[in-house]
């Protein structure tokens, strides 16, 4: 565990999901209850369907609950509406994915840029720069994501979710898409940006390696969360 966590700064209560499925209502998530403090490092793991990325997107602000309520930053978040999620997420929120979700027309550099463009950054160029370099890929700033490899496309998802210096970030098997070598300098390189931005971290993995090193590990089963060993 972390020697010095701080506030939460995520927090779920009684969260349920609900959706319209051929046989009728299916229930993916069941009263789940959650706290992320300031500087933690989360573990969900689980069987695929078992919820886990729809917890993480309930968390994040990108889907609504049935049930319950979700707080992000001190403020609660499931009875605000998309536009009202989204200024609240900016600077605060990152999330690396594990298809890496980069914009296929922008360069490395451009990609970690416009989330800073448009949330106000202050020398959002130097910031962006930056951060490339901190993942190592400041000779690749030009390059579109069809000129990078896997892991590298990766990184740059790991600069573009840094740079603001959220509070809390999310990520989504991010090394789902990684071979074992690559995938092992991916977690490398997230517990050390995570620890230099005294960010908390909640991650979705199957990678038993990095989930032992994580603060904490979760089991995500039948759509309840249960403590992991």
């Amino acid at each position: 565990m972390s020697e010095a966590l701080g506030p939460v700064v995520s927090r779920a209560i009684g969260l349920g999901k609900d959706v319209n499925g051929p046989g009728g209502r299916l229930t993916i998530l069941d009263g789940c209850d959650l706290a992320v403090q300031a500087g933690e490092a989360i573990a969900i793991l689980g069987a695929s369907g078992s919820g886990k990325s729809t917890l993480l997107g309930l968390l994040a602000g990108l889907d609504t609950a049935s049930a319950g309520q979700v707080w992000l930053c001190g403020q609660r978040i499931d009875d605000l509406d998309e536009d009202e999620r989204a200024a609240l997420r900016s600077g605060r929120v990152g999330f690396v994915f594990q298809n890496f979700q980069l914009l296929p027309t922008l360069t490395a550099l451009e990609n970690v840029l416009l989330p800073l463009e448009l949330g106000g950054t202050q020398d959002a160029d130097r910031v962006a720069a930056e951060a490339l370099d901190r993942v190592g890929l400041s000779e690749r700033a030009q390059h579109f994501p069809r000129q990078l490899s896997g892991g590298e496309q990766q990184r740059v998802a790991i600069a573009r979710a840094f740079a603001p210096r959220p509070a809390i970030l999310f990520a989504d098997e991010p090394t789902g898409n990684l071979d074992l070598g690559t995938g092992e300098h991916i977690i490398d390189l997230l517990l050390a940006l995570r620890h230099d931005a005294g960010a908390a971290l909640v991650l979705v993995t199957h990678d038993s390696l990095l989930a032992e090193r994580c603060d904490r590990r979760l089991i995500m089963h039948a759509g309840r969360l249960e403590a992991g060993s």
